[in-house]
């Protein structure tokens, strides 16, 4: 059965070609360091279940030490350079957006076609392999319309992760962090705070506080899936779930979706508004997010009263 047995080692032979590209890179001044980054990754990704937890453990102490001592930087690449990527672009014009859009439309049509297909895609990872597998077609279809060298997309694919950096690695953190807090009993004392201040028998208090609950601690914590656990467990379950029979799917996706409002304004999550900021050289570290207020507050606003609206009918 096809699942994360076939995806994991697929994306760890990825990493594994960046660290080759990095350390092929000879004008880069931190590729070792690089270059060893996402090796870890990719002996992660391929072996991880073999380290057992004291392997993983160390791993990601290596992840940290490397980052954490500035061994980690942007090269030049080996790839194309921006004046051929200009010169391409120039001439393929919009079609260029082709082979992007074969990614959602193969995630989409797949998670529809492996649902009828039983035995074959692991049921609970349909939509992760149907992605997996536009990617897949996307590389292939650039291979025979662009005609790159073998090792272009991964060069390529190489310098923007450099762009990136250590922030690759940030969600998965964050994300193991809430689960943390989770097993930790964090969400029984939020609950038992929160529980005081929400007025007895109050559904719009209870759906208030675990709307801004998803967003206030999604912006401390840098990702909404570090803070879902806490907040799941300390009002999404016990006050909306079973106190005031919600429907379970309506409370997690929109709570999910209220969360990913905090990711809109916070600089913990790096990689979506810090790393941008700097590969844009915009002067204003902060001006992704300054720019993403206006929109994050009133969305919020409209998934908390979908919430409220969906989730009780």
């Amino acid at each position: 059965m096809i699942g994360l047995n076939l995806i994991y080692p697929f994306a760890g032979l990825v990493f594994l070609a960046f660290a080759v590209s990095a350390w092929r890179d000879a004008s880069h001044a931190k590729r070792r360091g690089n270059a060893l980054f996402y090796a870890l990754i990719a002996l992660s990704l391929i072996a991880g279940d073999r380290l057992g937890d004291l392997g993983n453990g160390l791993l990601v102490l290596g992840l940290v030490a490397i980052a954490g001592l500035g061994r980690m930087g942007r090269g030049t690449g080996t790839g194309s350079s921006p004046e051929a990527r200009a010169a391409e672009a120039a001439i393929r014009r919009n079609r260029l957006f082709l082979p992007a859009l074969v990614i959602p439309v193969t995630a989409l049509a797949g998670t529809l076609v492996f649902k009828q297909l039983p035995g074959l895609i692991d049921p609970k990872q349909v939509t992760l392999v149907a992605l997996s597998l536009g990617v897949v077609l996307a590389l292939v279809l650039c291979y025979g319309w662009l005609r790159p060298r073998p090792a272009t997309p991964f060069d390529e694919g190489r310098r923007l992760m450099d762009g990136v950096g250590w922030a690759a690695v940030l969600p998965q953190m964050l994300a193991s962090l809430g689960a943390v807090f989770a097993l930790a009993g964090v969400g029984d004392v939020v609950g038992g705070i929160i529980g005081g201040l929400i007025p007895q028998g109050s559904l719009i208090g209870a759906v208030l506080a675990y709307g801004l609950g998803m967003a206030l601690f999604t912006i401390v914590m840098g990702n909404a899936f570090a803070a879902f656990p806490v907040m799941a467990a300390a009002v999404g379950i016990p006050v909306l779930i079973h106190g005031a029979g919600g429907n379970p799917a309506v409370v997690a996706a929109i709570g999910m979706l209220a969360g990913f409002c905090g990711t809109l304004m916070t600089p913990m999550a790096a990689n979506f508004n810090l790393v941008p900021a700097a590969l844009l050289d915009l002067k204003d570290r902060n001006g992704v997010i300054r720019a993403q207020i206006p929109t994050a507050l009133p969305l919020l606003a409209v998934n908390i009263a979908l919430l409220y609206w969906l989730g009780f009918r």
